[in-house]
């Protein structure tokens, strides 16, 4: 009798262990895509720059429609959907300036921008922040092998602390340059020179990663090898030629330094 209850102590255990095993990794979805990932194409490199908006973070609709709230408030119906924005939006830094700023009355740009960015600070704290396919794999693949790596983004602090506080695993890269940490927005390549004078060192084998060309430009003049990630859908890619590009971060499996000095 002892016997039988000391088994069914320990079946009892067991099941336990295996309940809470699948509590934390779900049968259905199967373990964090970090722990199955096996991205070897990232020991090629030393140092890793990033962008945030539309690379990380599934931030551009919020992006779009704090535009589409702006210019409804000054009495202008914004005529794009997202692809059409994001078009805009990437191809230059001026590129919104010009095609709303002449819609919405004789107020100064910088005036009506600082109200976009105050309406997209209150979709930040008010919608649900999601991260882009693949990227949790990968910032867990760079935290497990304990890579450099830095953010370097357009976005102000107030607003970085506030994603990376709805998506705890963006604390996970230590090194974060916001736009108040440098003088010229991309393409631009002061955020990615900010970040070489903090982390690279002699010989280090530099990669960095955008959703826009402007981003692109903005690595390419600071010596920093570039990838392209983006929906096929974009229009810049019709101006991509050359830049090594894939759908999300789930499809990289074979980049190859080589390949990228090719390029």
């Amino acid at each position: 009798m002892q016997n039988s209850l000391l088994n069914l102590q320990r079946w009892l255990q067991i099941s336990q262990v295996l309940k809470n095993q699948r509590e934390r990794f779900s049968l259905e979805k199967g373990p964090p895509k970090y722990i199955m990932s096996s991205m070897r194409w990232m020991k090629q490199f030393d140092l890793f720059l990033l962008d945030l908006d539309g690379l990380l973070v599934d931030t551009e609709p919020l992006h779009f429609a704090a535009y589409q709230t702006l210019c409804k408030r000054h009495g202008y119906e914004l005529p794009w959907n997202l692809q059409e924005y994001l078009g805009i939006a990437h191809a230059s830094s001026g590129g919104l300036q010009k095609a709303i700023h002449p819609h919405l009355g004789e107020e100064s740009w910088n005036v009506l921008y600082q109200e976009k960015k105050r309406i997209y600070l209150e979709l930040l704290h008010s919608g649900e922040i999601a991260l882009l396919p693949g990227v949790e794999a990968f910032l867990g693949e760079l935290l497990e092998n304990r890579v450099k790596r830095c953010v370097a983004t357009n976005s102000c602090k107030e607003q970085v602390e506030t994603i990376k506080d709805a998506l705890p695993i963006l604390k996970t890269i230590p090194v974060w340059i916001t736009r108040e940490d440098y003088e010229n927005p991309k393409p631009a390549p002061d955020a990615y020179l900010k970040a070489l004078e903090l982390l690279a060192d002699p010989g280090d084998r530099m990669i960095g990663f955008e959703d826009s060309l402007r981003g692109i430009q903005a690595l390419e003049r600071a010596g920093v090898l570039p990838v392209l990630i983006c929906d096929p859908a974009h229009s810049q890619l019709n101006e991509a030629l050359g830049v090594v590009h894939y759908p999300s971060f789930e499809q990289i499996s074979d980049l190859n330094i080589n390949h990228l000095h090719k390029k």
